[in-house]
């Protein structure tokens, strides 16, 4: 197993590789897929990074598994915590049990059965709280005092960044031969954006990152057009990967270097999810769906263009989908 250094600061490209090279034992190379028919819907070119099939189904497998190699032999040892709805949660318990260590994982009360469902299959302990930032991390720091377990935060960690920018680094290595314009990717609590600008940045010949957000939850365009972290008034979004604010570590990263956060309607986020179903025949959950709703929105942006989607994950609940 290969130790990491703690970040503290945001990783350059020499951090990216070696992240890379450090986390292959806890995650799946995942392939970069094509659809001709939504190729010819968007008018353009589309190249789909499918983070629904990653070890517990989303990317975040990757920035839990950075940010857990970053720790001492001694901080491990106690266990890792952290608080999330869903895909970070099951990360977290997924790197613990790998390196055979505790996992304690705070959970809103109204997170998706299927999430919850996965994260006790992992083996970790669960503590439930109620949906707001302010109760997550009240409920996180007794869980913290109680077991000294070490905090893996959902994204606001330069660690978990780079773990995050891996998905990115390889859509860009499995398209050879292939220009990418315009890397997007949804934008939540901001890691994986972060870390694919990053990623943009020091492996792509021109590709710009952009985000992708929902109108009801869009406090990252805000927070860009006002030079400082936003927050939300409400967290109402089919999307309940993203409903998470901004962190100053993200921030500081996708101020830098995403020039657009494109916003687009509940209506456009089910639409886009439903056509993925329909045309790729997998399974993506509705944060994922945001990007290609963007796409799909604003085609002159994209018009004839060769562009990069993450598609963050596939933990759906499929007893309760919105078409």
């Amino acid at each position: 197993m290969i130790a990491l250094k703690p970040l503290h600061q945001p990783p350059n490209q020499a951090d990216l590789l070696l992240t890379h090279e450090a986390i292959q034992p806890f995650i799946h190379r995942t392939p970069v897929m094509t659809n001709a028919s939504l190729d010819r819907m968007a008018g353009c070119k589309l190249f789909f990074k499918c983070e629904n099939f990653q070890k517990i189904g989303a990317f975040k497998m990757r920035g839990a598994a950075s940010a857990a190699l970053r720790l001492t032999e001694e901080e491990r040892a106690k266990g890792l915590a952290t608080h999330s709805s869903g895909n970070h949660a099951q990360a977290v318990a997924m790197a613990a049990k790998t390196l055979g260590i505790p996992a304690y994982i705070v959970m809103p009360h109204d997170a998706p059965k299927v999430k919850i469902a996965a994260v006790e299959g992992y083996g970790a302990k669960i503590s439930y709280c109620v949906n707001t930032p302010k109760d997550r991390q009240a409920a996180l720091e007794e869980v913290v005092v109680q077991t000294g377990a070490a905090f893996i935060h959902p994204f606001n960690d330069f660690g978990v960044i780079a773990g995050q920018a891996t998905a990115a680094m390889e859509l860009i290595e499995d398209t050879p031969g292939i220009v990418l314009d315009t890397l997007l990717a949804p934008v939540g609590g901001g890691g994986l954006m972060a870390g694919t600008a990053l990623a943009a940045r020091y492996f792509s010949v021109q590709a710009v990152a952009w985000g992708a957000e929902p109108h009801n939850v869009d406090d990252a365009a805000r927070s860009l057009v006002q030079g400082s972290v936003q927050s939300n008034e409400t967290n109402e979004t089919v999307a309940d990967g993203l409903r998470t604010n901004l962190g100053e570590k993200t921030f500081t990263v996708i101020r830098k270097r995403v020039p657009k956060i494109l916003l687009v309607s509940e209506e456009e986020i089910v639409a886009a999810m439903r056509h993925i179903w329909e045309r790729m025949k997998i399974i993506i959950e509705p944060s994922c769906a945001v990007p290609f709703a963007a796409v799909l929105r604003y085609p002159e942006m994209f018009a004839d263009k060769n562009i990069g989607i993450i598609l963050t994950g596939g933990n759906v609940d499929v007893v309760g989908l919105p078409f």
